[in-house]
């Protein structure tokens, strides 16, 4: 009596398992088809973010590109009154570091979204390339007195 009351417990219990893990193909589909609408709309959204925070960042280094570009016109008004050597010596690294400026500029403005890699190497060059300049115009500007 005890081994036919656990067959038929064992049997019922598998046969309701078969019945409700059992999906029509059509069901499937839905299923399938809400799953791939569900990833394009993550996927919008995550470009989205991804536009947004290069337009974040093109606007802060450009806030810092036209900080170093004030710092050169402050320092060439300085050194107005400097002898003719140094100033010669001054304005040819004044240049020289403009140039570089408005590259990194041109490189920034250029810039085409194209990956979420290419993106965070390109940042990671230009961080560099901007903090190089931005020390090259404070050692600049700093007087070495002895």
């Amino acid at each position: 009596m005890k081994k036919s009351i656990l067959v038929f417990t064992a049997t019922a219990f598998m046969f309701s398992v078969a019945l409700t893990s059992c999906n029509s193909p059509a069901k499937k589909v839905e299923n399938a088809q809400e799953e791939v609408k569900d990833a394009k709309e993550d996927l919008a959204e995550a470009n989205q973010e991804y536009l947004a925070e290069i337009e974040a960042y093109k606007v802060e280094t450009a806030e810092k590109i036209a900080a170093n570009e004030r710092s050169v016109a402050e320092f060439k008004e300085r050194i107005k009154n400097d002898k003719k050597e140094a100033k010669a010596e001054y304005n040819e690294k004044i240049n020289k570091l403009e140039e570089k400026n408005s590259d990194l500029k041109k490189k920034l403005d250029d810039y085409k979204a194209d990956g979420k890699d290419n993106w965070e190497k390109f940042k990671t060059e230009f961080n560099h390339d901007l903090d190089e300049i931005g020390a090259a115009f404070k050692d600049l500007t700093v007087k070495n007195v002895k």
